[in-house]
């Protein structure tokens, strides 16, 4: 069952690919993200068995992120469909300029997002250190074209910032998984597989020194993937400037997938007696990154760079709630899932809004509602949602979090928690609303050059149905999971918190 689910996005990817005909791949596309789906869906029934053994193995926090990962993908390949084809409209009215768009840039685009979810999927099930850190390094090469989709000199820019920093993290993770293999066999006889089940029974008999070591670049390693400051400085670039379909995958798919990692090694960590160290080490990163956040996020002047800081500010929070433990850990998991939904829906309302303005620039942009008013309430509910709001889920999620750091006594951590929120909070109120709000104006053909070139928008624009149904879909799952928890994701988030906190 776990390889027919990373059978299905391969083989589809390598369709994609070798296919001529950009309908048909489509639909090879749709059909992939639907199959992937159900099967996931399938295995909150029955999980299947272990595999290769005990290689492959799908445990509650696996089951849990692979499911955001299939249910945002299908997301994004409807909204994806829609894309391409007004990417081939839009570039075909633009042939006299001499730019027209390719078969074999949506080929390229196809195959890498399938290729994309396959190795995020082998993420989510691997059990053994080194195939966890192979399917990691290969979700860098599978999105790598998908930032450069647009080919500009930003774009490139913004991928050659993603490859190489991410190379170098994802290098330090290496020497920390060879720390880690040292630390489980130095002073015994034979080899102990680096099997998360082994290093777990086995916790106590690991050496502690070079235990940390791995630890610590493991945490650096893997944060960079994650986006933990100060290793974040790829993430504004890379979903900035990529189709905003992607930035919903990279922010709401991707990070969970380095957060995994980092999860797994705080697992071993905790099982050596070493947890403590573990949650200072993600405490400190965690407050980083909220902190780092919280400053760019003021007065940002591109709205998608502003949901990227976003990402590191959540990114922190799931870090902070780690390290703080306990009934935190509960809270993480959940945050973990709302952030992924709701970054997802506002990603996809910043591609519609993009698409009508022809501008990221937060001050160029205003009066969203009267635009795109489907887009504009989407847009200040996602606003909302991410800001940790009622009725919305993260703000279900932020609750725990700060009521556990209260409970144990952590004045001082709730304090600066609650502050770094409230000055995010402000920050993305000041920007998101007055977008929302105000006289809409459009410049003819993109930005203008001169204020006399502005044109009121009189008449709301037409919606297509792919463009506003899936991140409508996604608001509404944050919304319900802010007012109702079913029992089966219950007791998944409890049983995944449990193997981090004990």
């Amino acid at each position: 069952m776990l390889a027919v689910l990373i059978l299905i996005p391969v083989l589809a990817g390598a369709a994609g690919f070798l296919l001529r005909s950009n309908g048909i791949r489509r639909g090879v596309l749709l059909l992939a993200a639907a199959s992937h789906g159900g099967l996931t869906l399938s295995m909150w029934i029955r999980r299947p068995g272990p595999l290769f053994g005990g290689w492959l193995l799908l445990d509650a926090q696996g089951l849990l992120f692979l499911t955001v990962t299939s249910i945002l993908f299908l997301a994004t390949s409807l909204y994806a469909v829609g894309y391409l084809r007004q990417e081939v409209w839009g570039e075909r009215q633009d042939f006299e300029e001499g730019f027209l768009f390719s078969n074999a840039r949506e080929a390229v685009f196809t195959g890498c997002l399938l290729f994309f979810l396959a190795m995020m999927t082998l993420v989510t099930v691997s059990q053994h250190f080194g195939l966890l850190w192979v399917a990691v390094e290969a979700t860098t090469l599978a999105s790598a074209p998908l930032i450069y989709f647009h080919r500009h000199r930003r774009s490139l820019e913004a991928t050659w910032k993603y490859i190489l920093i991410c190379s170098v993290g994802i290098a330090l993770a290496l020497l920390g998984t060879f720390f880690l293999s040292v630390a489980c066999s130095l002073g015994r006889e034979g080899h102990t597989p680096m099997l998360l089940t082994n290093l777990i029974g086995e916790g106590r008999l690991v050496n502690l020194p070079w235990l940390k070591a791995a630890f610590l670049f493991l945490l650096v390693g893997y944060g960079t993937k994650m986006g933990l400051a100060p290793m974040h400085t790829w993430l504004p670039d890379a979903h900035s400037e990529a189709p905003s379909v992607i930035s919903a995958l990279l922010s709401g798919a991707l990070l969970n997938c380095a957060f995994l990692a980092v999860l797994r090694m705080q697992q071993v960590c905790a099982a050596a007696g070493e947890g403590p160290f573990g949650r200072k080490m993600l405490l400190l990163f965690g407050f980083a990154s909220m902190t780092v956040a919280a400053l760019f996020i003021v007065r940002q002047g591109d709205f998608k760079r502003m949901l990227a800081y976003s990402s590191v500010e959540h990114m922190g929070i799931l870090s902070l709630a780690v390290g703080i433990g306990g009934g935190a850990g509960f809270g993480a998991m959940l945050h973990a899932v709302n952030h992924s939904l709701t970054k997802g829906m506002l990603f996809l309302v910043a591609g519609n809004i993009l698409a009508a303005y022809k501008t990221k620039s937060t001050t160029e942009v205003q009066g969203v509602l009267r635009v795109l008013p489907i887009s504009g309430v989407l847009w200040v509910a996602g606003f909302l949602a991410i800001a940790g709001s009622p009725p919305f889920g993260l703000f279900l999620s932020e609750l725990i979090i700060l009521k556990t750091a209260m409970d144990q006594g952590h004045i001082w951590m709730a304090t600066g928690y609650l502050a770094l929120l409230s000055v995010v909070f402000i920050g993305l109120a000041t920007i998101m609303l007055r977008m929302a709000q105000g006289v809409p104006v459009l410049r003819p053909g993109g930005r203008a050059s001169a204020p006399e070139e502005l044109s009121t928008v009189e008449n709301p624009h037409v919606e297509s149905l792919l463009a506003v149904a899936p991140p409508l879909a996604l608001g509404a799952l944050v919304l319900i999971l802010g007012l109702y928890l079913p029992a089966g994701l219950q007791n998944v988030l409890e049983e995944a918190a449990r193997a981090i906190t004990g």
